[in-house]
């Protein structure tokens, strides 16, 4: 028995021996570089096991670095970041390095062969527009959502207002059916539109067909973007060429004579060039009578590439022309009980044209450790639109009033945006530093005039029940009509640090400086008045990170909105005095990779918008600036894969958002207009068959004042939609998607009490995509 007690033991001791040479689980860590050794940012991993099994991925820090805990398997380690060519290499745990892995990749376009990935689903891992800098969202101080391409193209979104509809925090408003609009945390703007980063604040219909996602940025924005952003910004991300093929071409037909198409194509030449173009056309009616638009839109774009150097030019042509609409007149409170297509006006005389060419060109190059980086961008608007208003309707409900006016404005935008990143070391501290200017100059003309029936009077009464005309009418300026020229310049500065403490502190601070001078001229009597603003706009944020895929951050930010309005509107002896109005936000949040493929963010904020306009309580003649809005506010987002199968995208969000000193529209205490105390959205993708998915969507909203004055309330709302998916072949997908299931009454938005939009019936939609 002692032999055998001793064998035991010997064998026991050989098998420890064994394990502990081979362990059964190892944590790879690693940092991943670019050909000049700067750590690179928002770097996806992904650990493939030779065994099939749960495949691992993890999203680089601000210092280039990752960790994974993965078991003893020989795994495939694949590093990919946009502009890089993907990197591949072998790891197990019998042979893990005990030190840091270093993944050096290459510039794309230097090596002869790059890999195209495949799309990643509903999830952004990272971004550069909230810091100007690749970051990874979860180590982001502040609430963002990003719609990826994916999620358009399940949903067949084809504008800004589809988009929002699944962003909490964020809901569109009419606009007066000319042009997008949306109100962030509270704060209504046409404004608040950038494209890569570089405004785009004209009023008009921007298209999806170009981009490679959207991305709503919550909360005040003016150390990235500078003026205006109160609420927050929507930026647009547009397609660039890549090198590898790619052919893509889609084509939809629907309900309500819905007819559409787009080309996405990109050739490679050579190794340092590719082009991509992006072509749509759309020729579509609607549910309301007599209402149609047509539009195209074509965008070329090539990229020169040599190792570490970059240059993306560009073009966008973008024409949209539709039948002006301004939705349906309320009655005793309420949308009037009428037919959802019951038009008011003539649709004939009724027309929204807008024209829009656009040029950029990008340049990154880098200099050592440094990256400088410069975006130049020229943009020509040409915008029309002539309408007809709906009004108050007669005590009896017998009649509707109506007015109409048209106006023109041309505008053109030039901004240079230059700035420099640079990574350093202070001891154990990691800084991603980033300085920068940003020059710009607008000019715009403005032109109304307001429309005279029978070429005699302003107004007149329309049927309730028919409220469609077709009297004469005379389009011709009256004694305010606007006719003046404007011309806006700016000049800023910023610099910025992220400074990684440790793997669990990383605190982000900065300011911009902006120069704001408008110069407005009225043609109309010569009178010409200027406004110069200094704007100082800080940011201070704080990520604390217990685990790698966990972040709870703290945020303060501020912006300003000179007092001529985000569209220049009018500059008087009155507000040419006014200061600024101010917007400042507090934030805590929480952000959670619940797992590789599945994001969960949480905020909770306070955002006070003051020196807005009052009438002074002394003297009502005067107008003095101690107006003041509040939005407190909670929003939930969850975007991702919950399964292999099942993708979901959506959020909630609440809204409490009231005037907390009265200003020169509302009393204190009122509600904001278009704000709903509750909105839920949620979107499910799921694949039932390899070949076969099908999606439902809900989206709901409670009710909601249509102004200030808090007397016409839009009814909350639960909307179903539905959507199948057939995979034809390798090439072909068929899917079609049914808009408002249950055929539900409801209203969307407002831009008046009057002035209301129904919501669509229920609208079948069928696509056909091909991929080459």
């Amino acid at each position: 028995m002692s032999r055998l007690s001793v064998l035991c033991l010997l064998a026991s001791l050989v098998c420890s021996s064994a394990f502990a040479q081979t362990p059964q689980t190892f944590v790879l860590r690693g940092t991943v570089f670019d050909p000049a050794r700067a750590p690179i940012a928002g770097a996806r991993i992904t650990a493939t096991p030779a065994d099939g099994s749960q495949v691992m991925s993890a999203i680089t820090d601000v210092r280039g670095q990752f960790r994974l805990n993965l078991s003893a398997l020989p795994y495939t380690i694949t590093v990919h970041a946009d502009g890089f060519v993907d990197l591949s290499q072998q790891v197990s745990g019998a042979l893990a390095p005990p030190e840091m892995t270093e993944f050096v990749l290459q510039l794309a376009g230097v090596q002869e062969r790059v890999e195209v990935t495949a799309d990643a689903g509903y999830e952004a891992r990272s971004i550069s527009s909230a810091t100007r800098t690749p970051t990874p969202l979860r180590d982001v101080p502040q609430s963002v959502t990003v719609v990826t391409r994916q999620l358009v193209a399940d949903q067949l979104m084809t504008s800004m207002a589809d988009v929002v509809r699944y962003v909490p925090g964020v809901t569109a408003h009419q606009g007066e059916n000319n042009r997008d609009d949306v109100v962030i945390r509270g704060n209504r703007s046409s404004a608040d539109f950038f494209v890569n980063g570089v405004r785009d604040d004209v009023q008009y219909y921007r298209d999806l067909y170009n981009l490679e996602r959207i991305e709503a940025l919550k909360g005040p924005n003016a150390m990235i973007f500078g003026r205006g952003g109160g609420g927050g910004v929507v930026n647009r991300v547009m397609k660039e060429p890549v090198f590898g093929p790619l052919r893509g071409f889609a084509v939809q037909l629907g309900g309500h004579d819905h007819k559409r198409a787009t080309a996405d194509l990109n050739q490679r030449f050579g190794s340092h060039a590719a082009v991509r173009v992006n072509a749509m056309f759309e020729d579509s009616g609607s549910f309301r009578d007599s209402v149609g638009l047509e539009r195209s839109g074509f965008n070329p774009t090539v990229t020169l590439a040599r190792e570490g150097t970059r240059l993306t030019l560009g073009y966008e042509y973008l024409h949209d022309s539709r039948v002006a609409d301004r939705g349906i007149t309320s009655y005793n409170g309420l949308p009037a009980d009428v037919a959802p297509e019951t038009y008011y006006g003539d649709p004939l005389q009724s027309d929204v044209d807008a024209r829009v060419n656009l040029g950029s060109a990008a340049l990154e190059q880098r200099l050592g450790r440094a990256m400088l980086r410069n975006r130049t961008v020229v943009a020509g608007y040409d915008r029309f639109y002539q309408n007809f208003v709906p009004g108050a309707v007669t005590a009896d409900r017998q009649s509707v009033a109506l007015t109409a006016y048209n106006n023109a404005s041309d505008r053109v935008n030039v901004f240079n945006q230059t700035d420099v990143l640079y990574v350093a070391n202070t001891g154990r501290w990691r800084h991603t530093l980033l300085s920068g200017v940003e020059v710009g100059r607008q000019s715009t003309d403005n032109f109304r005039q307001t429309g005279f029936f029978n070429n005699a009077v302003t107004s007149m009464n329309a049927p309730f029940d028919n409220p469609r005309i077709s009297t004469p009418v005379t389009f011709r300026q009256s004694a305010t009509d606007a006719d003046n020229h404007v011309r806006a310049t700016v000049a800023a500065a910023f610099a910025q640090d992220q400074l990684a403490l440790s793997e669990h502190v990383q605190l982000l601070g900065g300011v911009r400086i902006d120069r704001f001078d408008m110069q407005y001229h009225n043609n109309r009597n010569g009178e010409t008045f200027q406004r110069v603003d200094t704007l100082v706009s800080p940011r201070a944020g704080v990520v604390f990170k217990p685990v790698t895929s966990l972040s709870l951050y703290g945020s303060y930010g501020i912006s300003y909105l000179p007092s001529s309005g985000d569209q220049f509107s009018s500059l008087t002896a009155v507000t040419q005095q006014m200061k600024p109005e101010r917007f400042t936000n507090h934030e805590i949040g929480v952000k959670w990779d619940v797992r590789p493929a599945l994001s969960l963010t949480g905020a909770v904020y306070r955002l006070d918008r003051t020196n807005t306009r009052a009438t002074d309580p002394n003297d009502p003649t005067r107008i003095v600036q101690t107006g003041s809005q509040r939005t407190n506010g909670f929003e939930l987002g969850v975007a991702g894969q919950i399964t292999p199968s099942w993708r979901i995208a959506g959020g909630y969000a609440y809204q409490d958002a009231f005037i907390s000193s009265a200003t020169a529209a509302a009393p204190l205490g009122a509600q904001v207009g278009q704000v709903p105390h509750h909105t839920f959205s949620l979107w499910n993708n799921y694949q039932v068959h390899r070949r076969v998915g099908a999606a439902v969507g809900l989206v709901q909203r409670s009710d909601m004042f249509a102004t200030f004055t808090n007397t016409v309330t839009l009814p909350g709302y639960l909307r179903v939609d539905a959507a199948a998916f057939v995979t034809l072949s390798e090439r072909l997908r068929l899917q079609a998607n049914l808009e408002n299931l249950g055929d539900t009454r409801y209203f969307v938005n407002a831009d008046s009490n009057t002035n209301i939009s129904p919501g669509s019936p229920r609208a079948l939609r069928v696509a056909l995509t091909a991929s080459f």
